[in-house]
């Protein structure tokens, strides 16, 4: 049995997976918390000890702390799974972006510096995965480390979707084109939906995106060359006239203050004024907020105004799919987009999309579409890919 690590880092956090494969049974989990924030979390759970540890009020500072924190937990006589380090065979990551490199890479030199190139195009993304990456070739030596890009199950979107109109030599010099994202996840949905028919997966959560789903296949996502497009985010600001851009420059604004606008105090945060999480917003909207209605009213239109373009493209549509935090578990989310694409051919049970927990199908059996909620599974996609890469070297 190998045992693989999946790390998935985001900007303050670290979420850790030990999977033996190819039996693919999770061997321990942890997650650290508000990293260099102060008031840090960690938790810890290895089911064959039946353990789980939560501990909070710590001050983890740095990523080096939080990965050693979780392998002494991994490793340690009365937690752990492993008896040393060394058992580890691979880590594996959820990595989103190298120039040049969009596939299931081994994270050799190459890779790392094409992560680097597109710092610019993912900077809260490549700059945390990158930092986990070091942290685990000095603490693990020698260890294969894999990057399953969430480029890869992209690729097969067709260039007439895939390219932007504009000057060609643009495109040829800069390679600028539509990459696409949350490739593990709408990978997953289109797993197990059957690898058939027209489906559009719905990933709502902190960063959100729509996959259009062809036999399997994505042929449409509402990413662009950057994370920024699609639908609002929580803080981020989705689809954007790029003239507004200059016109802020034009009313003094530097490049870096709309950066820092764009990418941390738009999305839902922005319009809200309150914040960028769903269920904070869903609450003040209880309370009669008019701004959380409105980023909420925002952020419904926009998945309803996708799922319609992507139905178009497919042809048809055969199912809808929610994933992800939001899509997951806001019910109300969920129904004020089913009842605006009612057009379709929609028809879906309140009832079971108020109660649901977990997957479930919201459809009433009349309805010419059908609805389900599936939980996301982003780590199984990147330890299958993960396996699969170390067992071709």
């Amino acid at each position: 049995m190998l045992k693989v690590l999946i790390c998935n880092a985001g900007s303050t956090s670290l979420k850790f997976k030990l999977w033996g494969m190819p039996g693919e049974t999770v061997l321990a989990a942890g997650r650290v918390e508000r990293i260099g924030m102060g008031g840090s979390i960690f938790g810890y759970s290895c089911p064959e000890r039946d353990l789980t540890i939560e501990e909070k009020d710590l001050d983890i500072r740095s990523y080096e702390e939080g990965i050693q924190r979780f392998l002494q937990a991994l490793t340690g006589p009365q937690t752990g799974a492993l008896s040393a380090v060394e058992e580890i065979d691979a880590v594996g990551y959820k990595t989103v972006l190298a120039k040049g490199y969009y596939d299931v890479h081994l994270l050799e030199e190459p890779v790392l510096q094409g992560m680097r190139e597109h710092m610019g195009v993912a900077p809260a993304h490549n700059g945390p995965y990158l930092r986990a990456i070091q942290v685990f070739r000095e603490l693990l030596p020698g260890v294969p480390q894999v990057g399953a890009f969430e480029t890869a199950f992209h690729r097969s979107i067709p260039e007439h979707r895939r390219l932007y109109a504009l000057p060609w030599d643009w495109i040829r010099d800069y390679g600028i084109a539509k990459m696409g994202y949350h490739g593990a996840s709408h990978s997953y949905v289109a797993l197990r939906t059957g690898g058939k028919g027209r489906v559009v997966s719905c990933h709502l959560g902190g960063s959100s995106s729509l996959c259009a789903i062809l036999d399997g296949k994505s042929v449409d996502n509402s990413f662009g060359l950057s994370l920024q497009t699609g639908i609002p985010h929580n803080d981020r600001v989705g689809d954007l006239d790029p003239y507004i851009i200059l016109y802020l420059q034009e009313q003094g604004l530097s490049p870096e203050e709309i950066s820092l606008g764009l990418r941390t105090r738009s999305g839902l945060k922005g319009i809200s004024g309150l914040s960028g999480d769903m269920r904070d917003i869903e609450e003040a909207m209880d309370s009669g907020d008019s701004r959380a209605k409105l980023a909420f009213d925002m952020y419904a239109d926009a998945v309803a105004r996708y799922i319609g373009a992507y139905t178009v493209e497919l042809g048809g549509l055969d199912q809808v799919v929610f994933t992800g935090g939001i899509g997951e578990n806001s019910w109300r989310l969920r129904a004020e987009v089913l009842q605006k694409i009612a057009c379709l051919g929609v028809s879906f049970d309140e009832e079971a999309n108020r109660t649901l927990k977990g997957e479930g199908i919201l459809s009433t059996p009349d309805s010419k579409v059908t609805v389900r909620v599936i939980p996301a599974n982003e780590e199984l996609m990147v330890v299958r890919a993960a396996y699969g890469a170390l067992r071709q070297t």
